[in-house]
């Protein structure tokens, strides 16, 4: 016989266990608040004193969140031990939290408990617990290989093209290989990028990085087992990798094609440093903040098309951000369907589950909803005009990281708006509303249908 005592202490503790949403929020929160403690201390700043509390706060949510958006300069502002800590952020933010704990369970325990696998089964979008184990190892060692290969290239770039120190070359190597895969887009450089505008051996491997931290995970590991299998892909794989095509090469097109003749961009370059840089900032918008030019010297249609393509971001369960490609392609797919009068939404032989159609409008909405909020927030805070406020919302929400240039002036309470669009864009929002919500609840009812005038 079961003592009452005994029952009522686990239905406690039932209802005390975070659900698995909840979890990953609580996890990115707790990482951002203990990398806000140690850039507080007085190591982490270069100079006397310590950074101030928004300032630490908007670093590590930055960091953490994968972004890239900064209100001081990284390489002069923070010591050593403050990039480091930047770069230790960056590294947890990208892998994501619960399946960095996975892993730390796997080295020491070899074992994962249910709860870590529902957790990171949440994190990683994977459907089972069947096999979350080798998706921890897949996630970590994917991120790990590609992070090494690109610090070879740039390690080498900068020790025998630059001049650089063997020790610098190396410190600037791991640093923007992680920054790049991870889609952070943080430099060791006031200027970001723009010294290395006209050269292929550095904007081309990062560039490469970005893109394939922007495919998302799941995506990387079916080409790694299946490339030469296109048939086996998945509607996912097959989605993110025809809609990143089609958004690089058209952004690539459209910022190329308007900043070719401007002087303060592209205009003085040469012709084949102009379609390079034109590239290298479609890629940027895939989520990453790298900038080989100046953004804010950039016309308005231009940053108008660059909110669109940060808004639409990058493949899901990777770094990237945004609402997703899958999304935006799943939303074309629907409105398709609707135009031709057909029933049900077919995507390359497969028939979309009406399950989908309701995730991806309610993503949607609730983004477009988080972004207007947060521009008006900022436009009221600050009397900003809308333009520049419209393009530092949209990409604090996507974690992209570019700016005009106006973040680090903004007023306190504006810098917090921006951190929390970096942190509901990092979780995700239909993440972060099951985070929210306390319990679910399943209707045993249905009321009758009828149909409202549309349009």
């Amino acid at each position: 016989m079961r003592r009452p005592g005994r029952v009522r202490n686990r239905e406690l503790a039932s209802r005390l266990r975070l659900h698995p949403a909840q979890a990953v929020a609580s996890g990115f929160a707790v990482t951002i608040l203990a990398g806000t403690a140690l850039l507080l201390t007085p190591v982490a700043k270069a100079g006397p004193g310590a950074a101030t509390p928004v300032e630490a706060l908007f670093t590590a949510t930055s960091a953490v969140c994968v972004t890239g958006l900064v209100v001081v300069d990284t390489p002069t502002f923070w010591t050593p031990f403050g990039q480091a800590v930047i770069l230790v952020l960056i590294q947890l933010g990208g892998l994501g939290i619960m399946i960095f704990a996975s892993l730390i369970g796997l080295v020491l325990a070899r074992r994962i408990s249910v709860r870590s696998r529902l957790y990171a089964a949440a994190e990683a979008k994977v459907l089972g617990l069947d096999d979350v184990r080798g998706v921890v190892r897949g996630i970590v060692g994917i991120s790990l290989t590609i992070e090494a290969a690109l610090f070879v290239v740039l390690f080498l770039r900068f020790l025998l093209g630059y001049g650089y120190s063997f020790g610098d070359a190396a410190w600037h190597g791991v640093f923007h290989a992680v920054s790049s895969f991870n889609n952070a887009g943080f430099a060791l450089y006031s200027d970001s990028l723009m010294a290395f505008v006209g050269d292929p051996f550095i904007c081309l491997p990062i560039a490469a990085a970005i893109i394939l931290g922007g495919l998302g995970f799941p995506v990387i590991m079916q080409l790694r087992k299946e490339f030469r299998h296109p048939l086996h892909w998945t509607m996912n794989t097959k989605l993110v990798l025809w809609a990143t095509v089609v958004l690089l090469a058209a952004g690539s097109v459209y910022i190329t094609v308007i900043e070719w003749d401007n002087p303060g961009t592209l205009g003085g370059l040469d012709p084949w440093a102009r379609v390079l840089a034109g590239f290298f900032q479609s890629v940027q918008t895939r989520t990453a903040g790298f900038n080989s030019v100046d953004i804010a010297a950039m016309h308005d249609e231009t940053w108008l098309g660059m909110d669109i393509l940060m808004f639409i971001g990058g493949g899901p369960a990777g770094t990237a951000g945004g609402i997703k490609v899958t999304t935006f392609a799943v939303l074309f797919f629907i409105m398709l369907t609707e135009l031709r009068g057909e029933g049900a939404v077919n995507i390359f032989g497969k028939r979309l589950s009406r399950a989908v159609h309701r995730q991806a409008i309610t993503v949607v909405l609730i983004a477009v909803a988080a972004v207007v909020a947060g521009t008006g927030s900022l436009m009221l805070l600050t009397g900003e005009n809308l333009d520049r406020a419209l393009f530092e919302t949209v990409s604090a929400f996507a974690t992209v990281g570019l700016s005009t240039g106006i973040t680090p002036t903004l007023s306190e309470p504006a810098q917090v708006v921006l951190i929390v669009m970096m942190f509901l864009g990092r979780l995700g929002p239909l993440t972060l509303g099951s985070a929210i919500a306390l319990r679910e609840r399943r209707v045993l009812y249905e009321y009758p249908k009828e149909r409202p005038a549309i349009g």
